[in-house]
């Protein structure tokens, strides 16, 4: 295996096994033992389990970031856009909920540059998020963009946490939820 396909392995079985049992009762030993490596190999690559779950976040990140903007391009109405990131999001949450689910109940639990991590992913979607909003609600004020920027991220996060004790609410009925929110807020803004 080479070493981005055994990191890949590490970092796949680590995310799950952080979802399972939370940080805190997470062990190095139940992680290699999944991966079938050694425990010395985990901290070669990641130093710590906070490096390790360092590394999940970031990579879940980068992804998060791929897909949503993958799935607004080539939108072009303000509900379309909003739209397809709201399902590209609940979507990728779904495929990560219990891992999404354990950062949202522990945000203590890791270290500061995980909590830091977080953030910035939060950061890295409000960018996105945004963006999308002034350029399509051009005449908002800016400190509009921005509240209502933090407002759909923090709505998001909340639905996706009440999904998960509502498994029969789909991405797709959440991402309705949140755009027909955005609509009724943001509407007089659309041009």
């Amino acid at each position: 295996m080479s070493r981005a396909e055994r990191e890949r392995q590490m970092l796949d079985v680590a995310e799950e096994v952080f979802g399972e049992r939370g940080y805190q009762a997470t062990s190095m030993d139940e992680i290699a033992e999944r991966c079938g490596v050694s425990k010395p190999m985990l901290y070669e690559y990641f130093g710590s389990k906070d490096g390790l779950l360092l590394a999940c976040v970031g990579r879940s990140k980068a992804e998060l970031l791929d897909v949503t903007q993958k799935a607004m391009a080539g939108a072009s109405t303000p509900e379309d856009i909003l739209w397809r990131g709201m399902v590209a999001y609940f979507d990728f949450i779904d495929a990560h909920s219990k891992s999404f689910a354990m950062l949202l109940r522990e945000p203590l639990a890791a270290g500061p540059e995980t909590i830091e991590a977080v953030e910035a992913t939060r950061r890295q979607q409000s960018t996105l998020i945004a963006g999308v909003l002034a350029t399509f609600a051009p005449s908002a004020p800016a400190d509009a963009i921005d509240a209502y920027t933090e407002i759909i991220i923090g709505a998001s996060e909340r639905l996706a946490q009440w999904r998960t004790r509502r498994p029969e609410v789909s991405a797709q009925d959440a991402a309705r939820y949140m755009t027909d929110f955005c609509r009724q807020g943001l509407g007089p803004y659309f041009v």
